[in-house]
């Protein structure tokens, strides 16, 4: 008896412990692909479940974001120009079931995928594009890529471009290209500058001109700053608005002597003899 006893209790605990071994816990961001004597049942989670021990077989798939290193690769752009480009892609298992069935190492193939891809897209743009539109080349980099990662199950969330390497020889000729256009809005600005300066003081002349005492006060002022600013002399100019008060007292004070006594001038013309002088 005692030694049925004791069978029983190892069966019992073999037991026990076949059924422990069958319980399987998966976090949040995981999922457990099950396969039965080979076949595969589903995929279960997150949390506690049960498999049945010695015949399902189970393989977790991570659900989260996972960020994809594309190794630099020597690209030709449309204008023939070689640069070496480096990008990085997110990527993120949409159907575990197909990212283990489809596909044997998602994450390896989906680098190998995006070094083909950014190829591809690159070398139909030119340089000045990829430099300046390079939101819209990391669109078509993320469409082209979950194209092809689609039938995998995994889908691409965003491709960005990392870097750009140019040439030292492009380097020095697109830093000269950039000093001339510098220097060209530069002189923009100064000429646009010039002629709204001069539009304006067109303006504050023809203004001054249609006030008579305008151009007085001006001349104030400007004595006022400069008696501030320096110790000096200043020589203070007769206002123009006086001497068109004064000018017709002078113009009628300067009247011909001979217009006043009520004589005529004498007038001689040609081949006229002048009157004989009188004697003392």
């Amino acid at each position: 008896m005692a030694a049925l006893g004791a069978v029983v209790v190892v069966v019992v605990l073999a037991l026990v412990m076949t059924l422990v071994s069958g319980v399987r816990v998966v976090q949040e961001y995981e999922r457990a692909v099950i396969f039965r004597l080979g076949r595969c049942v589903g995929a279960k989670g997150p949390g506690v479940f049960f498999i049945v021990p010695f015949i399902d077989k189970m393989r977790k798939v991570n659900l989260q974001t996972q960020a994809v290193a594309v190794a630099s690769q020597q690209v030709i752009t449309a204008d023939n120009v070689t640069t070496a480009v480096d990008a990085v892609a997110y990527f993120k298992v949409k159907d575990p079931v197909a990212s283990v069935l489809k596909i044997q190492n998602w994450y390896q193939a989906a680098q190998l995928v995006a070094q083909t891809s950014l190829r591809a897209i690159i070398g139909r743009h030119e340089l000045d594009q990829l430099l300046g539109e390079r939101d819209r080349i990391n669109q078509e980099l993320r469409v082209a890529l979950d194209a092809q990662t689609e039938e995998w199950g995994v889908q691409v969330d965003l491709v960005e471009i990392r870097d750009v390497t140019l040439p030292e020889q492009m380097q020095r000729a697109m830093a000269k290209q950039a000093e001339a256009e510098r220097e060209r809005r530069a002189k923009i600005i100064a000429a646009d500058g010039e002629l709204q300066a001069s539009e304006k003081l067109s303006q504050a002349a023809l203004a001054m001109q249609a006030t008579p005492g305008a151009m007085h006060l001006r001349t104030l002022q400007t004595m006022a700053e400069i008696a501030v600013e320096h110790n000096s002399t200043i020589i203070f100019p007769i206002p123009t608005e006086i001497m068109n008060l004064v000018r017709p007292a002078m113009s009628a004070s300067i009247t011909p002597a001979s217009e006043t006594a009520g004589t005529a001038p004498t007038t001689l013309t040609a081949g006229a003899e002048a009157p004989p002088a009188m004697d003392e």
